[in-house]
């Protein structure tokens, strides 16, 4: 198939099946080209790509899915590996959680002060951003 209907059956954009065959995520060899030297994508391309898309909705970046594929082409992608894989990736996300709940604290904390210390009337700029004691 042809990348315009390789990419509407799988949902990706040309552009992104291009981008994952670029960084080498799925590879289209010299034999699968056309005589026009277009590319004509297999069954197992599609599958891949699927597996990518799959992989890539749990919030797994290129490189976490790159390591996914590794896996998968090596047989080992077993359950306990999956595991520990995606373990690990909910501790990174449980850690931003709290650094975004940390920084959602401050901004609030700023912005109650500012709307303590500012009128309506004044026209400076807001010391929340220009001001580096402000916060402390």
């Amino acid at each position: 198939m042809l990348i315009g209907e390789l990419s509407k059956i799988s949902g990706l954009s040309k552009d992104t099946i291009r981008f994952y065959e670029k960084l080498g995520l799925i590879e289209v060899s010299r034999k699968e080209r056309r005589d026009n030297n277009y590319k004509e994508y297999s069954t197992n391309t599609l599958k891949k790509l699927l597996t990518i898309k799959r992989i890539k909705s749990f919030g797994f970046t290129l490189n976490e899915t790159s390591e996914f594929l590794e896996l998968i082409s090596h047989n080992n992608a077993s359950c306990e590996n999956v595991a520990n894989k995606v373990y690990q990736k909910v501790s990174l996300i449980d850690e931003k959680i709290k650094e975004l709940k940390e920084m959602k604290s401050y901004m609030l904390s700023g912005v109650s002060k500012c709307q303590n210390c500012c009128t309506e009337e004044s026209t400076d700029n807001c010391l929340m951003l220009v001001s580096d004691t402000f916060m402390n």
